[in-house]
């Protein structure tokens, strides 16, 4: 399941117009029980009484069988609710009598919206639960992510009346991410590269970088990154793993355990809701055109074959960067040879929408590249940005794109 794309969908669902928080839970929580690929039978959705000490039944729905109405749990006889905030995922044995007695037996709980200070814990406003025969452990990722993205469009919600306050603030934003950008143009021994970045608002969370070792010169990082949140926040998240990155690049390190500090400073330095996918491709002063990657749940990046026209996928080879604080990263290879083409991207390019609601898709981009591959790094990047922008002229909304092409010239 692409994680990136789930986390954007319960976004852009949030974006539509709910009266409440209770409505907008349940449509979420009605999809999620309607997916495929998740095998639910029930799902619940309880809010904090803090005042009482208990989580109060708001929502049930499913092919399970139907809860009493106003069920109450105590948070001080169900130890979940207190071990939620540090795991944002549980899965877990129902041990309440009347539960079990309902058909309840293995569940997932789910902390979603603002943390509410209770007997010196910090709570969740809600918990959302679902029952089945069996839980996957990336049931779990999938189900923390979709906690996190609520949490976001609940947060989101709450601030949406304050953005007025930091207009005075934005063209200092802008400024400052122009900064984190490098020059378009790159060389580097064999290849020659070019990237545009365009935020959808005066600031964005998309950012890509050049990053080279003052140390090494042999070997030469292209990153290219998405923050999730918009807006402000994003480009401050895009800041701090910019330059994380930049400091990070001065020690002589493997790619995977580079990017797992990254992510770990990411996970101790924002809430989980605030991740951000990239992908960092190290290119290396081989005749071989050995190159190294690691993609951290970021848009596939796209390998075109000079000579045959064939592309090769780039896939994930990790979590996104920062709700999962132990995530293990792997580092791949590929060769390029000349006249080969790497494409890398955020999502912004491929989910771009026309007035029909049609994406631009990921076929279009491969056969955009193909047509372009004999031209300059420079001309593709430029020439796909503006193909894009053609396709989503129309539609008001559009994301941060983001594009870098490196070719291999000798």
């Amino acid at each position: 399941m692409d994680q990136h794309r789930l986390y954007r969908t319960i976004k852009n669902l949030g974006n539509k117009k709910f009266r409440t928080d209770k409505q907008l839970l349940a449509s979420v929580l009605q999809s999620i029980i309607e997916h495929e690929e998740i095998p639910v039978k029930g799902g619940r959705i309880w809010k904090l009484e803090p005042n009482l000490g208990t989580y109060k039944l708001i929502r049930q729905c499913g092919d399970a069988e139907l809860i009493k109405k106003d069920f109450r749990l105590r948070v001080s006889e169900y130890p979940v609710f207190l071990q939620l905030p540090r795991k944002g995922t549980i899965v877990a044995t129902e041990t309440n009598k009347y539960l079990r007695q309902k058909g309840i037996k293995l569940y997932s709980a789910t902390g979603v919206g603002e943390k509410v200070r209770w007997e010196g814990y910090n709570l969740y406003t809600y918990v959302i639960g679902i029952n089945a025969d069996y839980l996957k452990d990336e049931m779990t990722y999938t189900l923390k992510i979709i906690g996190n993205a609520l949490t976001s469009v609940l947060k989101g919600k709450r601030i949406a009346s304050k953005a007025k306050q930091l207009e005075l603030e934005l063209d200092k934003a802008r400024e400052i991410q122009k900064s984190i950008l490098p020059q378009h143009e790159m060389k580097f021994f064999n290849y020659e590269m070019y990237g545009i970045s365009l935020p959808e608002k005066i600031v964005g969370g998309d950012f890509f970088d050049y990053l080279q070792s003052s140390q090494d010169k042999d070997r030469l990082g292209v990153v290219v990154g998405d923050a999730a949140s918009k807006g402000l926040s994003a480009a401050a998240q895009a800041l701090y793993v910019s330059g994380a990155l930049r400091m990070g690049i001065e020690y002589q390190t493997k790619i995977n355990t580079f990017i797992g500090r990254i992510n770990s400073l990411v996970n101790q330095t924002f809430t989980t809701e605030h991740f951000v996918s990239l992908v960092y491709a190290e290119l290396t002063n081989s005749d071989s055109g050995l190159i190294f990657y690691v993609n951290a749940g970021h848009s596939t990046p796209l390998l075109l074959r000079g000579a045959t026209d064939e592309v090769e996928r780039l896939p994930a080879t990790g979590h996104i960067i920062g709700p999962f604080p132990n995530e293990k990263y792997r580092t791949e290879y590929a060769l390029m040879q000349k006249g080969d083409v790497l494409l890398l991207y955020t999502d912004g390019i491929t989910e771009a929408f026309n007035e029909k609601r049609k994406m631009y898709g990921e076929q279009r981009l491969i056969e955009k590249l193909k047509e372009l591959k004999t031209k300059s790094p420079k001309e593709i990047c430029q020439l796909i940005v503006e193909d894009v922008q053609i396709h989503n002229r129309l539609v008001k909304y559009s994301d941060d794109k983001t594009v870098v092409v490196i070719k291999r010239t000798k």
